[in-house]
């Protein structure tokens, strides 16, 4: 005869290991005796919190026998109120393949979908983004041929939980979502732009971010419009204020322009926040939004003149930045770009910011501020930067270890073109470089061709 290991016979073998009585051991495990007895007959299935007292008393590991209860609730017609705390201690526990094995079991019900939505956005909110992945992705199979908006959300939060440090996936990921972002909710749309136009921009692909940019802009140009005569008001807040998508627009676009060289073009985008009369929020909020961009304009405009090759201004800059720590290290790097541009020696100001910079390197970039992936690509571009400097500075050794980050960094988050550059500035040097760094270049460029 062949036995099926349940939660039951375990039970009921340490019930007789250890000589205990079920009156004892309802004791232990503060479930009532009778249901206890119930259980162990069959009569009536067991309950998440129930499963969770009895392995605590029988002194076993959080999660023991979880698999079988997985078994169980498919040998019960399915019941929502077992299935979904059992799926949220999975989650706890990180049990991700039993998560899977139920999911899959129950998104054969359609009727379960909106509940496993719910649970996978719950989840999502609580920062447990494997366990919600994993629900988004079996809703989402379940619905592919709907033009849902469940549907869209679902690739919208598996498109949030998917960036990362490789920047091939993160475009693979980017263009996989954009075509799902007109089915979201108006609201939604904006979130989901801004997403895009910052995973866009880490990827320093111009075109898209100029493209997601221009379209966030005007559709939230055209609800604040609306929201402003409505008698309705907002159905649905945005996560920032209406219309900080707006600016953030212009904002964008200005980068863009820096970008592509430019610079009229970008000061005319710095007109359009610079100016905002228009705002009607009078919250804290919105107060410190105002004054965030007020500072955005006076350093962009002296950016963007210090680009154009005008470095009388850059004595009134750095004056600017030094009372202001945040804007230190963006700035440094637009200098640095802009001395190379232009071949005009800024030895002054890296000395002045030395600290700064050193720290930066330590970091690799982390300094708090922007996503993770614009951070590590300005962070490899800026070594790239201060690399070509110093090779103008005919300081070549500061200059290989420059290179030896950069590569390092793009090799990291698999940026393809940052580490070409890399490549081209190594072989110029290579004749002059250590063997030391002979060989850490070797070990980065067999992880390249690893790849």
């Amino acid at each position: 005869m062949i036995h099926t290991t349940t939660i039951r016979s375990e039970l009921d073998f340490h019930l007789k290991k250890t000589g205990l009585t079920i009156n004892q051991f309802a004791e232990l495990s503060k479930i009532n005796s009778g249901t206890l007895s119930t259980i162990i007959k069959g009569v009536r299935p067991i309950a998440m919190q129930q499963l969770d007292r009895m392995v605590a008393a029988m002194g076993l590991p959080e999660g023991s026998y979880y698999e079988l209860y997985a078994d169980e609730c498919f040998a019960y017609p399915l019941n929502w109120r077992r299935l979904k705390p059992f799926l949220y201690r999975c989650a706890e526990l990180d049990k991700l393949d039993l998560i899977q094995k139920v999911v899959r079991y129950m998104t054969d019900n359609l009727a379960y979908v909106p509940m496993l939505f719910d649970t996978a956005e719950d989840l999502f909110n609580q920062g447990k983004n494997s366990a919600a992945a994993i629900i988004y992705e079996s809703v989402a199979e379940s619905e592919k041929y709907q033009h849902s908006e469940r549907l869209a959300l679902c690739h919208y939060r598996l498109f949030t939980i998917s960036l990362g440090h490789d920047q091939e996936k993160n475009l693979r990921e980017a263009t996989k979502f954009e075509g799902f972002v007109e089915r979201l909710d108006e609201v939604d749309q904006l979130d989901a732009l801004k997403d895009l136009a910052n995973t866009y921009l880490s990827l320093r692909q111009w075109g898209k971010v100029d493209e997601m940019a221009e379209e966030m802009g005007r559709k939230a140009t055209i609800q604040y419009k609306f929201y402003q005569t409505s008698r309705y008001g907002i159905h649905k807040k945005p996560k920032q204020p209406l219309f900080l998508y707006i600016i953030y627009s212009h904002l964008l676009r200005s980068a863009v322009c820096d970008e592509r060289g430019e610079y009229e073009e970008a000061l005319k985008y710095v007109s359009l926040y610079s100016d905002l009369s228009w705002v009607v929020e009078d919250t804290e909020e919105a107060q410190q939004i105002k004054e965030r961009f007020k500072m955005l304009v006076v350093a962009n405009k002296y950016l963007y003149q210090l680009m154009m090759g005008n470095f009388d201004i850059l004595p009134d800059y750095v004056a600017y930045i030094e009372q202001r720590e945040s804007q230190i290290l963006p700035a440094l790097i637009k200098i640095v770009q802009a001395a190379n541009k232009h071949d005009f020696n800024v030895d002054h100001i890296l000395q002045k910011f030395e600290r700064h910079i050193s720290l930066y390197t330590e970091k690799k970039g982390n300094t708090g501020s922007y996503t993770n992936q614009v951070v590590a690509v300005q962070y490899t571009h800026f070594m790239i930067e201060l690399a070509i400097y110093h090779i103008g500075c005919q300081r070549y050794g500061i200059s290989i270890d420059y290179i030896l980050k950069g590569l390092s960094s793009a090799v990291e988050i698999h940026d393809d073109d940052a580490t070409l550059k890399c490549v081209r500035l190594f072989e110029q040097l290579r004749h002059i470089s250590s063997v030391e760094a002979q060989h850490r270049y070797n070990i980065l460029i067999s992880e390249v061709q690893r790849e």
